[in-house]
């Protein structure tokens, strides 16, 4: 009795070849080939996907202030969001965005990542966005807004000592790169993309600031950044760089890296800067612009200060942030990378145009 019951589980096109069987097969003939021609290319192949995975993992989330950063942002945030900061935001926005005909939640991410870190954003403001009934639209909206501000704290403060190093006006670039977008960029894309928002009024939304204790608030938000740190950030950023050691151990990511300074210097975004921003780290990338000759052209500075105060590097927009944001709204992991990447190609666009156009207006 207990065979038949088995086998009548077993499907009776079994027989019949399924396509990831056929890629199975492929995968063992080809990996059996490989190691009788050239025995030592797997080898290679695990060697240099560990080495671009060990620096990023290890040394910067592990090892580094940025591990702690994340956590710390996390705590920071549950405990402004304790204090009315969220209930506040609502307050302050809600006129400007009912003139919209938008959500108003869809700026709290915003400002919880300029004040904290990209990933406590999302923890923290993707429950908020679903409370507030943000429809799919709006959530997305508040996506790709989030990627017009800088993914921490330290990126703001280290790109304005870079300014006043090159004697650049940080007041009006300040105003028009970092806080312009937040109300521009939503209004646009409620025109264009995503449209499907409502108006609505502070009577029909809840009241954000939780009930629990401080004490409770700041030891339960210490856990949940560390699980966000480990649970989620690490493993999406360890994909990421797999896929990129992958790439170079096969010789195409030379000739992209190369491909892609040509074109930031087109943009007018300092190459090596904006390379970095890209896939290493903004904040570092604002730490290395005090160190370019003083002769460079003041449009580069801006190019780059505009594009490191964003949501990069990549793995952080096609990894970490739909990651976290599947899992704490209503958006699947494929829309979230979407609203992320349509978020991106703003931000590159505006540090394209503020330094073509307004840099002759910052240099005194």
């Amino acid at each position: 009795m207990d065979i038949e019951h088995k086998n009548s589980k077993v499907p009776r096109n079994r027989s019949k070849w399924h396509l990831f069987e056929v890629i199975g097969v492929l995968i063992v003939v080809i990996s059996l080939a490989v190691l009788f021609l050239a025995p030592d290319s797997l080898s290679q192949l695990f060697d240099t996907i560990i080495k671009e995975v060990k620096p990023v993992v290890v040394d910067t989330f592990l090892t580094s202030e940025v591990g702690i950063a994340v956590i710390v942002s996390v705590i920071v945030g549950r405990v402004l969001e304790r204090l009315g900061f969220t209930d506040g935001l609502i307050r302050l926005f809600v006129p400007i965005m009912r003139w919209f005909k938008i959500n108003p939640a869809v700026i709290i991410p915003s400002a919880y990542n300029i004040l904290g870190d990209i990933n406590a954003a999302g923890k923290i403001a993707g429950p908020i966005l679903v409370k507030a009934k943000a429809t799919k639209a709006e959530q997305k909206i508040a996506v790709a807004t989030m990627i017009q501000s800088p993914q921490s704290f330290a990126t703001f403060v280290l790109g304005l000592i870079a300014l006043s190093i090159f004697g650049i006006n940080a007041f009006s670039l300040i105003l028009l790169s970092i806080f312009a977008p937040l109300i521009i960029v939503p209004f646009i894309l409620s025109k264009t993309i995503y449209r499907n928002t409502k108006k609505v009024t502070l009577h029909e939304l809840p009241r954000f600031t939780p009930k629990t204790t401080f004490l409770n608030t700041t030891f339960s938000s210490a856990k949940e950044g560390t699980e966000l740190l480990l649970l989620i950030i690490i493993p999406a950023v360890a994909v990421v760089f797999i896929f990129i050691g992958i790439l170079k151990f096969v010789g195409v990511w030379n000739p992209i890296e190369a491909g892609m300074a040509s074109l930031l210097t087109l943009m007018s975004i300092e190459p090596d800067t904006g390379i970095v921003s890209f896939l290493v780290a903004p904040t570092l990338a604002v730490a290395q612009i005090p160190d370019l000759a003083t002769t460079i052209d003041p449009r580069f500075i801006v190019g780059s200060f505009v594009l490191a105060n964003s949501g990069l590097p990549i793995y952080v927009i096609v990894g970490q942030i739909p990651a976290i944001w599947a899992e704490s709204t209503d958006l699947r992991e494929k829309e979230v990378i979407i609203a992320a990447l349509i978020g991106m190609i703003i931000r590159v666009a505006t540090a394209c145009i503020l330094a073509y156009f307004l840099t002759p207006f910052l240099v005194g």
